[in-house]
C-alpha cells in the first residue's frame, strides 16, 4: 500500500487560503528548479475565488514571492463556449484572478481553447492537445505530460476535471485531452485531461470548502465507489493534497494531517 493521500482541514478559507498559498509556491519553486517553468492546471467552479484568495495575498518574504511571468497555466478542462461566456473556466479565472493581478506585475502565460473549433468538439480537444504538445515535448518522446501542479475542484456527484462518474471517459487512456458531448452537468460540451494525465501530475491539490461537501467527501475518502476524485487519490496517494474546510469533512472519518511542507 502507497503513502496516504493528504487531508488538510482548516476552520475556514481564511486559514485555508495561505496554507493553500504556502503549497503552489512550494510547487512553483520545485518547478523553476526542475526546468525553469511553473507548468500548472486549473479548473473552475469555486476553485478560482479561493486561489485568487491565496495568491493575490502581499507577499511577506522572498521566499512567499508568486513569480507570475514564470507560470504557464492550462485548463483541466473547458466548455466549449467562447472565452467571453459566463460558463468559461479562462472567463471565470480572469476575472477572479488574472484581472486582479498590479499592472506592474509580469503576467503568466495562459493557454486557452481555441475558440475558432468551437463546432467541433473533438477538434477543440485535439487542438488544446497540441498545445500541450508544443509545451511538454513531442508526442513520441513523452508517453504522457507531467504538470508541475494540477488544482482541482470537487463536484458533489465527485466528478473532477470533466470526468464524471460512470462515465466512459473514466477508460480512456491513450488521449491526453478528450471531448465530452454529454456532461451530466450543463453546458454539455466540454473538453478535459483524461484520467491518466491527471495522476502523472508531479503534485495534485482539491480545493474543498462548505457543508454542501460533506455527504460525498464521505463517499470519495471512505468508499471510494469509483468516483473521480476516488480514482485520483488512488492513482496518485501521497502526491496528492486536499485543502478543505472543517464543514466539507465534517463526519468523514479518514485522518486530517496538520498542514506542513
Amino acid at each position: 500500500m502507497g503513502k496516504q493521500v493528504n487531508l488538510y482541514a482548516f476552520s475556514g478559507v481564511d486559514t485555508l487560503a495561505p496554507a493553500l498559498r504556502a503549497y503552489v509556491i512550494a510547487c512553483q519553486n520545485a518547478g523553476l528548479q526542475r526546468h525553469g517553468v511553473f507548468k500548472v492546471g486549473v479548473s473552475g467552479g469555486s476553485l478560482p475565488k479561493t486561489l485568487a484568495q491565496a495568491l493575490l495575498a502581499r507577499s511577506s518574504s522572498d521566499a512567499d514571492t508568486v513569480r507570475w511571468d514564470k507560470w504557464e497555466i492550462f485548463f483541466a478542462d473547458e466548455r466549449a463556449v467562447p472565452l467571453d461566456h459566463p460558463d468559461s473556466n479562462y472567463a471565470l479565472l480572469k476575472a477572479e484572478l488574472l484581472d486582479k493581478l498590479p499592472a506592474d506585475t509580469p503576467q503568466p502565460t495562459v493557454h486557452t481553447i481555441d475558440p475558432e473549433q468551437l463546432g467541433d468538439t473533438q477538434e477543440l480537444a485535439d487542438v488544446y492537445e497540441q498545445v500541450l504538445v508544443r509545451s511538454f515535448a513531442s508526442r513520441d518522446s513523452v508517453k504522457l505530460p507531467i504538470f508541475d501542479l494540477l488544482l482541482l475542484g470537487c463536484g458533489p456527484d465527485g466528478h473532477t476535471c470533466s470526468l464524471f462518474p460512470g462515465h466512459e471517459l473514466l477508460r480512456e487512456t491513450s488521449a491526453w485531452v478528450a471531448p465530452i458531448e454529454d456532461s451530466p452537468k450543463p453546458p454539455p460540451k466540454r473538453i478535459t485531461l483524461t484520467l491518466p494525465v491527471v495522476t502523472h501530475s508531479v503534485r495534485v491539490a482539491f480545493v474543498a470548502t462548505g457543508g454542501g461537501k460533506k455527504e460525498i467527501m464521505k463517499e470519495i475518502f471512505e468508499e471510494g465507489k469509483g468516483l473521480p476524485c476516488a480514482l485520483v487519490n488512488e492513482g496518485t496517494g501521497e502526491r496528492c493534497s486536499w485543502f478543505v474546510d472543517n464543514a466539507a469533512v465534517e463526519g468523514v472519518s479518514y485522518p486530517r494531517r496538520p498542514f506542513s511542507l
